[in-house]
């Protein structure tokens, strides 16, 4: 007997040194001139040599920004590190961090009105982070290790909103996308419309992005064609990633989808 259980707990201790070899690196990508986004990269556990994996990109929000490369990881990271979705949903994951004195999303923002008062206007060009942080996932296609049928994007607030823009900007790169709690640039919803599976979420309680900019986005995409998942929780104030991370299908329905 004794015999026996000091086989399964090594076998345990096994299993867990396995999964602990999972996880996130720190990286740093030079953009440009006086332009470094760290993030930080999680490979399969198991990762196979030539064979091509699906990525997600997650976009943190504006309480993360920073330079130490760590703040990213506050909330989300869980998800990709629990050993049954490494399991079930063996992918490469990319947690960007965003400079403190930047943003996601070229969004203006009026923070003397209550609620605050977010204006989405996308210019020529985004803002260098999103442009670097969308590099990166098409610099691991180039290396052969990424599916490019199977690229996802997600993120919450500020991350929600880089989403809802970066997908604006690249409508035919994802393969599905899921903003929390975020807003878009409605004129160009029609560019992703027809083309793209999202999952939006959003608490109607929000005191910080208004529900309304979901609501608008669903409307709009539902206007142009679209038929998008929205997801809005009674009662929930600005941390309604906390609920949609709980979400039992989630990645079910995120890796469902391949272009």
């Amino acid at each position: 007997m004794m015999k026996k259980f000091l086989f399964l707990l090594c076998g345990l201790f096994l299993s867990l040194g396995a999964f602990s070899q999972a996880k996130f690196e720190k990286r740093e990508l030079a953009f440009g001139p006086d332009q470094t986004l760290p993030y930080q990269i999680l490979y399969p556990s198991n990762m196979e040599k030539g064979k091509k994996y699906p990525v997600i990109l997650f976009l943190h929000g504006a309480g993360e920004r920073g330079s130490d490369n760590e703040k990213q990881l506050t909330h989300g990271s869980k998800l990709f590190l629990d050993p049954s979705n490494q399991s079930k949903y063996p992918a490469i994951v990319i947690f960007p961090q965003c400079p403190a004195n930047s943003y996601w999303s070229t969004v203006k923002i009026d923070r003397n009105t209550k609620p605050t008062t977010f204006v989405f206007e996308y210019p020529k060009e985004p803002n260098w982070p999103l442009a670097a942080a969308v590099s990166i996932v098409k610099s691991l296609v180039k290396e052969k290790v990424a599916d490019k049928k199977r690229l996802y994007i997600m993120g919450l607030s500020m991350g929600g909103m880089g989403t809802f823009e970066a997908i604006s900007r690249n409508p035919k790169m994802f393969a599905a996308a899921a903003p929390i709690c975020g807003g878009a640039d409605l004129h160009f919803v029609k560019k992703y419309a027809k083309k793209l599976p999202l999952w939006i979420f959003h608490g109607d309680a929000d005191a910080v992005v208004p529900v309304r900019h979901s609501r608008e986005a669903v409307a709009a995409l539902k206007e142009a064609g679209a038929n998008p998942t929205y997801t809005e929780y009674p009662g929930v104030n600005h941390n309604s990633w906390d609920n949609a991370f709980k979400e039992p299908e989630l990645f079910s329905w995120m890796f469902s989808h391949k272009k």
